[in-house]
């Protein structure tokens, strides 16, 4: 039953039975029987094949000897007067379960054998056994050894390729997603200059929309979306003629119609976008009531998508204190008592409750980043907590 030797094996290719490796004669093998002209016979013989060999005269010097040195077998009698051969087994495969070990025994008891085999034993020898015997189980023992080492190494250097590919890949969609959103603020930035009335609203109520989601604990790959959604909301109104968009007074009813498409063209625009497909959602749901008086569909409570509760909120708290050519701004108390006088009918009460335990502070500081007074870093970098300045860190 002896292997044969193969050049440039594949690891697992022993396993296959497509050929074996051959044992190196640079290996160390410890001797463990308590009988000292037994174990001196076994370290000549092996001695004698280029094996270094070292003796132990019980199961505890043995343990000792693991404990200070390397080895590559390990051939054990069973019956020895301190620790017992199964005992000795026992402990090396615990320790070392690549170990191979080979029991050493003149009981002829087939069962103890087997024991030994179910315990881990590589395999067994019994007394007398020839010299040729003693050699070809070694020989086999190492090479499986060799054989298990070897195919754990491919394993390991297949799991690092792996790693690195998938670590490749990351920095690889990370780059096309920060493409992405540099594409996103490029079409806000479009947008502001045709409806320079809310310049700098999209990515104010982005960043208030980003805040409220943390604060309610939302998943940061929902808060991507959120944040999508909520930059974008308004771009439907490319398609809406100028002279209705930037019409001074007062609209007539098929004007407010004909600009109340905004949600569903905006929706239209990005739908097919496949990584704009939830934030199309958004686009087409931000001005639904939560009692069911928004539009375009009428939806209610929970039918409107959470980002889209969390837009509203974020949207109203910007456009109570920015500047409008109609009025002033006003301040953040007046949009906290204007916010909950309506949760419950333009309003989640569950996003309000939220939103009303943020301190006007954080918003003031939000608005002041994106005003651009201290600004560090892009509407959309502000999805990641990996900056330790960043003032969503405040929510509590």
């Amino acid at each position: 039953m002896s292997l044969a030797s193969a050049k440039n094996l594949d690891p697992a290719a022993s396993l296959r039975g497509e050929g074996a490796v051959r044992a190196p004669k640079v290996a160390r093998i410890l001797v463990v029987d308590d009988e000292k002209p037994v174990r001196t016979m076994l370290a000549t013989a092996l001695e004698r094949q280029g094996y270094t060999v070292e003796q132990a005269s019980g199961g505890r010097e043995a343990l000792e000897a693991l404990e200070l040195n390397n080895f590559n077998l390990v051939l054990t009698d069973i019956v020895m007067n301190d620790v017992n051969g199964i005992a000795l087994l026992e402990r090396i495969h615990a320790l070392q379960p690549n170990l191979p070990v080979v029991m050493v025994t003149a009981v002829h008891d087939i069962s103890i054998a087997i024991d030994s085999m179910r315990r881990g034993a590589y395999d067994y020898l019994l007394k007398p056994f020839e010299r040729d015997q003693l050699l070809s189980t070694v020989e086999r023992a190492l090479s499986h050894r060799q054989a298990l080492e070897e195919t754990q190494n491919y394993h390991q250097s297949l799991e690092q390729m792996v790693r690195a590919r998938t670590e490749m890949l990351r920095h690889a969609m990370e780059d096309l997603e920060h493409s992405y959103d540099v594409t996103l603020e490029a079409l806000g930035d479009a947008l502001d200059l045709k409806d320079s009335e809310t310049e700098g609203h999209s990515k104010r109520v982005t960043a208030y929309a980003i805040a409220l989601a943390r604060a309610m604990g939302i998943p940061p790959e929902e808060i991507k979306i959120i944040a999508r959604g909520a930059f974008l909301h308004d771009i439907g109104k490319m398609a809406i003629p100028d002279d209705i968009l930037r019409k001074p007074g007062k609209l007539t009813p098929e004007e407010q119609d004909l600009m109340r498409e905004h949600c569903t063209r905006g929706y239209h625009m990005l739908r097919k976008i496949p990584f704009l497909a939830g934030a199309a959602e958004i686009v087409l749901c931000h001005q639904e009531y939560y009692d069911g008086n928004g539009y375009p569909n009428g939806l209610r409570g929970r039918e409107i998508p959470v980002g889209a509760r969390i837009f509203a909120v974020a949207d109203t708290l910007d456009a109570i204190t920015s500047d409008r050519p109609y009025r002033k701004a006003r301040g953040f108390d007046t949009a906290r008592e204007e916010i909950l006088r309506c949760s419950g009918t333009q309003f989640d009460p569950a996003v309000v409750e939220v939103f009303l335990k943020i301190p006007n502070e954080l918003w003031q500081e939000l608005r002041s980043e994106i005003s651009g007074q201290n600004k560090r870093y892009s509407t959309f970098e502000m999805t990641s907590s990996s900056s330790p300045s960043e003032p969503f860190d405040l929510i509590p």
